[in-house]
């Protein structure tokens, strides 16, 4: 199917049960680009999320242009919120994708009010705001140009190399506002990676990015999280992913283990069922009933990552790069190639 010619309204029969509910439904897309993937557009009365106070994040504020990630990562958090539309939080999360198509005007209106204070906003807290939908409606271009126009410091998280597209105008941006980016990746092991998340780019595909961050002249940050109990959590395993990344350029990094919310919980054991059934129990032990390892699990993470941290110097805490930081130098010895990569 085409992308235009399919408007629907908010109460069409044909719409999935919590769709038809949703205000500002605009129309339903299917396209062979994105075989098995259902996008509904939706026309957003707000964008701007307030973080709840009790929060441990370090920001207030966030963006989500999408609701629904194609890259189906079975630990993924964010697995939960598609209940609030009757949607299942196992396949239809990676297949039925919300779009907030008017996202950019909205957060203009939003960061233009005379009570906006210029607190950081965070992207990718959520689903991912480079998802490979993003290639098709563009939405990141003009949020970032909001926030600065606005004088709001941003930060980004993504496993998406499509950041790469968007790094000439993230570098003008760092010239304004304080911009932080940051990439997850929390596999060296790619066919491992590939049965965890297969719809994410491939572990070289993200260090070649951090690489191109560092070239566009700006700080990288690696999330390797999460981390999955026996099957990423040895001292060999992090040592090597660590390595990869510090060689990739990376500025600092942070390791955390994986938590397993409802919603999530059920479609991770499932996975664990069909790809490594030996593991169900010992998860079902470590985490009893409760989202998070127990902070034994976690001390003992925390003691293991520290000194690979340290030996590969990505134990420097990471921050906003503010337009008064001199530009940071490349990666020792980066070709040509990446060094021009952030201009194409």
């Amino acid at each position: 199917m085409r992308w235009d010619g399919q408007d629907i309204s908010g109460d069409d029969d044909a719409a999935l049960p919590g769709l038809r509910r949703m205000a500002g439904l605009v129309r339903t897309v299917r396209t062979p680009e994105f075989a098995g993937i259902t996008f509904h557009e939706v026309a957003a009365r707000s964008v701007l999320n307030r973080v709840p106070e009790a929060s441990q994040m370090p920001f207030r504020w966030t963006v989500n242009p999408f609701r629904g990630c194609s890259h189906a990562c079975v630990y993924c958090y964010a697995r939960a919120t598609h209940r609030y539309l009757d949607l299942d939080t196992g396949a239809d999360f990676d297949s039925q994708i919300i779009v907030k198509v008017n996202a950019p005007e909205v957060l203009r209106r939003e960061l233009a009010r005379p009570t906006w204070t210029r607190e950081q906003v965070a992207l990718g807290t959520n689903t991912d705001p480079y998802q490979r939908a993003e290639g098709r409606y563009r939405l990141m271009p003009e949020i970032i140009g909001a926030l600065t126009d606005s004088g709001t410091p941003l930060s980004i998280l993504t496993k998406g190399t499509l950041l790469r597209r968007d790094l000439p105008l993230l570098s003008e941006a760092a010239q304004h506002v304080p911009v932080s980016l940051g990439i997850s990746l929390a596999f060296i092991d790619e066919d491992l990676q590939q049965l965890v998340e297969p719809g994410t780019p491939r572990p070289r595909a993200r260090l070649d990015l951090v690489e191109a961050v560092r070239a566009a002249g700006l700080d990288c940050h690696v999330m390797v999280a999460p981390v999955l109990p026996w099957l990423t959590d040895s001292r060999e395993h992090l040592d090597a992913l660590l390595g990869a990344v510090a060689r990739a350029g990376a500025t600092s990094a942070t390791v955390f283990a994986a938590h397993l919310r409802p919603g999530v919980r059920d479609w991770y054991l499932q996975w664990l069922r069909e790809h490594r059934p030996h593991l169900v129990a010992d998860y079902q032990r470590l985490y009893g009933r409760g989202s998070y390892a127990p902070s034994a699990y976690r001390t003992w993470l925390a003691e293991r990552a520290r000194p690979l941290l340290r030996a590969h110097g990505l134990d420097k805490p990471a921050r906003l790069r503010t337009p008064e930081d001199p530009a940071p130098s490349p990666p020792a010895g980066a070709p040509e190639a990446v060094m021009q990569s952030a201009l194409f």
